[in-house]
Parts: C-alpha cells; sequence; structure tokens
C-alpha cells in the first residue's frame, strides 16, 4: 500500500530559504530533504523548527501538514527559534549599516503601524555612537544639556555628584532628628563626610569609561550599564541594560535608573548614625563605616526603575561596625 504523502515546510539551519516538501515517512521525507539541500543522508536528521525536537518515525506521523521542519547535516545543531535570532543577531553587528540601510527602505513602504514601529526602533538602536565622547562628534547626544558639557563622561559625572550631593543633603537634613546634645558630633562627622566626598569627586569616576577601576563592577565594555535587580534577588529578571552613551534618549532614561540602598539610607543608615553618636559614650563612631553604607557600591546597585522596591528591605547596620577602637599615642620620653 502506498504512503500518503503529507506537505511540509523545510529550511536547512544556514538559512531563512523554505521549501515544500511532501512525504508519507521520516525517512522519505530526509532523503527528499537531504537531495534538495545537497547534504549527505548518513548522520542527518530532521528536528522541529519551533524548539529543535528531533524527530522520530511515531513523532513525525503524528505531526499536522505544513509543520515547519530544520533539516541537520552532521555536526549541526538547531535551538528552536533562538537559532534564529543568534544568526540575526549576527547579520546586524557583521553588516551594521546594510541592515541599517535596508530597514530604511523597508520604512518606507510600510503601512502596519507595529511593523513600522519595530524597523523605526531597529534603525534608532543601530544608528548609535557609542564611541563617540566629544560633543563635536555626537551633537544630538547633548541637545537639552548647558553648554559646559563638552564631553559625555562630564556630563555623566555631574550627574553622578548630584545623586551623591543629593543624598549628603538628606544626612545633613537629619541633624533635627539627633539628641541636642550630640549634634556637635554629628555634625563634625557630616564634615569629615564632606571632604572625603569632595577628595573622590562625589564618586564621579564611577560614570567615566576612562577610569574603569570603580566602573567595571556595575558596568561591562564601553558604557554599558546593567540592572543589578531588586535588594533581595541576585540578578534582575528581565534582563534591563543601557548604554547612556549610545543616544540622547538613552542618556534622558538613564537619569530615571536609581541608585537603591541595600540597606536602606532613610530607614537604617542615617538613623543608626544618629543613635550611635548619641549614645557613644566615650567611644569613637566608625564614621567611615556610615560613608560606604552611604556613598558607595558596598552598598549601592544600580536599578532600573522597575526593579527598584520602595518597600521596607528589613536590613540593618552591622553592630559590629558602628564604633572602633581609639588610636592610642604614646609620649617618647
Amino acid at each position: 500500500m502506498a504512503e500518503l504523502l503529507r506537505p511540509f515546510r523545510l529550511r536547512g539551519c544556514g538559512g531563512p530559504q523554505k521549501f515544500g516538501v511532501a512525504a508519507g515517512s521520516l525517512r522519505g521525507l530526509l532523503r527528499k530533504g537531504c537531495r534538495l539541500l545537497q547534504l549527505p543522508l548518513a548522520g542527518s536528521r530532521l528536528c522541529l523548527y519551533e524548539d529543535g525536537t528531533e524527530l522520530t518515525e511515531s513523532y513525525f506521523r503524528a505531526l499536522p501538514p505544513q509543520t515547519e521542519l530544520v533539516l541537520l547535516g552532521p555536526g549541526e545543531s538547531w535551538r528552536g527559534c533562538a537559532s534564529d535570532i543568534e544568526r540575526l543577531l549576527a547579520a546586524f553587528c557583521s553588516q551594521q549599516g546594510a541592515v541599517v540601510e535596508a530597514a530604511r527602505r523597508l520604512l518606507t513602504d510600510e503601512r502596519a503601524p507595529y511593523r513600522q514601529k519595530l524597523l523605526a526602533d531597529l534603525i534608532h538602536n543601530l544608528s548609535e555612537n557609542i564611541l563617540a565622547e566629544d560633543k563635536e562628534d555626537d551633537k544630538k547626544w547633548f541637545e537639552g544639556l548647558e553648554s559646559r558639557f563638552k564631553n559625555k563622561s562630564s556630563y555623566l559625572r555631574h550627574s553622578c555628584e548630584s545623586r551623591m550631593r543629593g543624598y549628603m543633603r538628606e544626612v545633613t537634613g537629619f541633624i533635627s532628628n539627633v539628641h541636642p546634645a550630640a549634634r556637635d558630633a554629628y555634625r563634625g562627622i557630616i564634615d569629615l563626610m564632606a571632604d572625603k566626598l569632595k577628595s573622590v569627586k562625589y564618586n564621579g569616576c564611577y560614570f567615566d569609561r576612562r577610569e574603569e577601576e570603580e566602573a567595571a563592577r556595575l558596568c561591562t565594555a564601553e558604557g554599558w550599564f546593567s540592572c543589578q535587580g531588586p535588594f533581595d534577588r541576585d540578578n534582575c529578571p528581565c534582563k534591563h541594560s543601557i548604554n547612556p552613551y549610545s543616544n540622547r534618549e538613552s542618556r534622558i532614561l538613564f537619569s530615571t535608573w536609581n541608585l537603591d540602598h541595600i540597606i536602606e539610607k532613610k530607614r537604617a543608615v542615617v538613623p543608626e548614625l544618629a543613635e550611635a553618636v548619641k549614645t557613644r559614650d566615650g567611644r569613637e563612631v566608625n564614621w567611615e563605616y556610615f560613608y560606604q553604607l552611604l556613598f558607595t557600591l558596598d552598598n549601592l546597585k544600580l536599578v532600573h526603575i522597575a526593579c527598584h522596591k520602595k518597600t521596607n528591605h528589613n536590613l540593618s547596620c552591622d553592630k559590629t561596625r558602628i564604633y572602633r577602637k581609639r588610636k592610642q599615642t604614646y609620649e617618647i620620653s
């Protein structure tokens, strides 16, 4: 009895072109596909396009007509749709200019709103000028900024400095909550912290891609920053990332990202500092520990605004580090 032929859509893993092939058995389809794509029959196999599941004869017989299949030659693999995405990304990286030009041509004739947006976003993202640093090389990036900013790093350092100054104002503003007898000591610690911040340029180096020693903890090559996720997780579940050097829109969007205090500034760190000054009883407050919690990456994580939890973190300062031993001085007779 002759096998009932059923139609399938067949392609190789090296390109998007599809072929219509009819067969009544897995072996018959494999044989026809190998002739069509000029692959050796020995070692070749068929799998589902969508997820890479390799076909058996019984699985093949359960497939509906027009199922999209991938023919793999010896040593080839297919991981489903992800393999197509990898191929597209490779093409974007290797032929960026050609892809942008092709997308622009498609956009001129496209009428579907969703496809228009996809093409416009693609053109925008591939036209980024990440490597440009000076204003003369990427004038659009500086639109809306004060004329005093001549390069990208100087603006991003200023942005970081503004955040740190804001944290310092909050610490200073808390003095009204400090016990009156301890306010002078609290002011003294504020002065020490302010001098420390000035000495490190308000941590501006975190956003200067030329000074990578500290910045590497927050970003990858060429200024990419990754969301470090909610305070109670290791990674951002949405894989948010941004490069504020790339274009004007990314620069603006980056300003909405938060530097999240893991041990919370308002609920834990500043009140603990005030209490430590009040109850020091001759002990020396370890102000540098509080400085680390307030102004450094020891207690700060860069977080996308959607991942910034406003709820109580329920974390407290390390009680063993609040005070430190006073340095002893010895007289030489």
